[in-house]
């Protein structure tokens, strides 16, 4: 099944997507429609059915495939990307090329290679401008012709997390990476969770090489065809890119950076539809000035989808996220909660900050902690945050985003739960239905007659598998969100007691700890508060919006 045109609301869709058995997934009810997505500028597609969706868990999952398949492009193929953070030198495997050899081979064998990375705040505040400045460098030498891209609000960042391939002639090859994982140090982890050996320095209670737990999709089907087209809006926009200030332009033309994009080729027609899953890209755009050509009024179908979606939940919201600020996103978790007694929400989130200092650090804490906290006031015990640590005791940083829904509906991006991933920054994210049911019991946990799907619960199954350290396979008692919710609360809270207990005697199994928060001494709140929503949260809405409490 084609994807719907953006001018038509979806109405053609309205019977639903059907599964084998014949029983319907309504994507009207779990996907936004053209009107609700709020952006008439863009004509990228509702929804794309037809679609084969496989979860990378672990950075050094994702580089493998990566290298691989950018290793098989051949002259007159295209390897078109985005991303926050490049680092030139991060190797894709231990002994493999890093990021700059594989881009910069695939340019020298002629193929389009095209990238934007977001332009950055200085080093010396702990950003990346040399290192995605370096990046580019080392491509374009290549052929290739990579941007610095500053088109974003006054601090904010480029957020998206973008690979597609495409190959002119051979659609049934085409794939795209989209999800959490940055092209830099510190991602490229596995399922031990030692850490990447090239680490960025980040908070001393995460070691010298930090922990990092993150996921990136690898999506194939007519989806490739929307998010090529949503790197060709930001690609051929007339915005300048180098929009926000003086000095930052002068820097650009002294160091002679290209800041005219050369002209895309012309984009291939969407690949066959080769799955069965059904997945809808949605992104955030702030309201700016001047505005994106391609978002006039700025895009934030990340927080409308996800309204939507948590708005249909019954019994279990899972979630892993870097952040989880924001009263404004907590409240709908915490309205779900209320109209519905039998909702559980499990979050998985990292034990620190991945910054130390005492100005950095309550900032971070007070968003969390508030978010939290309204959460437990409409729902007490069904709430359970989490964080992780390894074997030897190290915490691990946790910076997947990914929410599953009742074993329904499901996103993976690069937006994290809070207000600047919901407004502020540019985002890209996936929400995947499955055609396919999933016969285990419970074959319908939220009641609604849209029965467990394969994809979304198959992810959920496999991250809880993990945090418990079991083998795959082993999960009969994680189907049901009670149990669950039960096995994971259980498994925590034996780590925990091992851990205060003073580590005596064999270590229980899992990853699990009960993640604890704390409110901050009116003093610090009297400076963190403010300094949380305007610098570190803010808000890139029109004022209008913010006024009306609407995404």
């Amino acid at each position: 099944m084609s994807a719907p045109d953006a001018s038509d609301g979806g109405e053609a869709y309205r019977e639903g997507v059907v599964d084998l058995e014949g029983a319907a997934v309504p994507p009207q009810e779990w996907l936004l429609s053209a009107a609700e997505r709020g952006n008439p500028d863009t004509s990228i597609p509702i929804w794309n059915t037809g679609n084969t969706v496989e979860p990378l868990i672990h950075g050094q999952n994702y580089f493998d495939r990566l290298a691989s398949e950018v290793g098989q492009l051949k002259s007159g193929d295209h390897l078109f990307f985005t991303d926050w953070r490049g680092d030139p030198d991060e190797r894709t495997s231990d002994d493999g090329p890093t990021v700059a050899e594989l881009f910069s081979a695939a340019a020298a064998r002629g193929v389009i290679v095209k990238g934007l990375l977001w332009r950055s705040h200085v080093d010396r505040l702990a950003y990346s401008e040399e290192e995605n400045r370096n990046l580019s460098d080392d491509i374009e030498a290549a052929g290739g012709e990579v941007l610095l891209d500053q088109r974003v609000r006054r601090g904010g960042s480029h957020h998206q997390k973008l690979v597609v391939l495409r190959h002119p002639g051979r659609p049934e090859l085409d794939i795209a990476f989209a999800g959490g994982i940055d092209l830099c140090h510190s991602r490229r982890d596995d399922a031990e969770h030692h850490g990447d050996p090239q680490a960025v320095k980040m908070a001393a209670s995460y070691g010298p090489n930090p922990p990092w737990h993150d996921i990136q999709l690898a999506l194939r089907g007519p989806v490739v065809g929307a998010l090529d087209h949503s790197f060709r809006e930001r690609w051929t926009d007339r915005v300048p890119l180098d929009q926000n200030g003086p000095i930052a332009t002068v820097t650009d033309r002294l160091r002679h950076e290209d800041l005219s994009p050369d002209p895309l080729p012309e984009q291939p027609p969407d690949p066959p539809e080769c799955g069965t899953q059904t997945v809808q890209v949605l992104r955030t755009y702030p309201a700016m000035r001047p505005p994106y050509g391609f978002a006039r009024l700025g895009e934030r179908s990340v927080a409308r989808g996800y309204t939507k979606a948590i708005k249909r939940a019954r019994r279990l919201i899972y979630l892993e996220d870097q952040y989880l600020w924001s009263k404004e996103v907590a409240q709908l978790f915490a309205e779900a909660m209320r109209d519905n007694p039998e909702l559980h929400l499990i979050a998985v989130v990292p034990r620190h900050p991945d910054v130390d200092g005492g100005f950095a650090l309550p900032p971070n804490q007070v968003g969390r902690e508030q978010a939290v906290e309204l959460c437990r006031q409409a729902a007490g015990d069904r709430v359970h945050v989490f964080d992780l640590e390894n074997h030897a005791g190290t915490p691990i940083y946790v910076h997947a985003k990914i929410c599953v829904i009742d074993d329904i509906w499901c996103s993976v991006g690069s937006d994290n739960f809070n207000r600047r991933s919901w407004t502020h920054d540019s985002e890209l994210s996936c929400a995947v239905l499955d055609d396919t049911r999933d016969e285990r019991e419970p074959r319908d946990p939220a009641g609604l007659g849209d029965g467990a799907r394969r994809f979304p619960r198959d992810l959920r199954l496999a991250l809880m598998r993990e945090h418990l350290d079991r083998a795959d396979g082993d999960d009969a008692d994680l189907l049901d969100p009670a149990d669950a919710v039960e096995a994971m609360t259980a498994a925590a809270d034996r780590l925990r007691d091992w851990r205060d207990g003073g580590r005596v005697g064999p270590r229980p199994a899992g990853r699990l700890i009960p993640h604890e928060t704390e409110r901050l001494p009116w003093h610090q709140r009297l400076w963190a508060l403010p300094a949380y929503r305007l610098v570190y949260d803010p808000d890139g809405r029109p004022w209008r919006d913010r006024r009306h409490a609407r995404w």
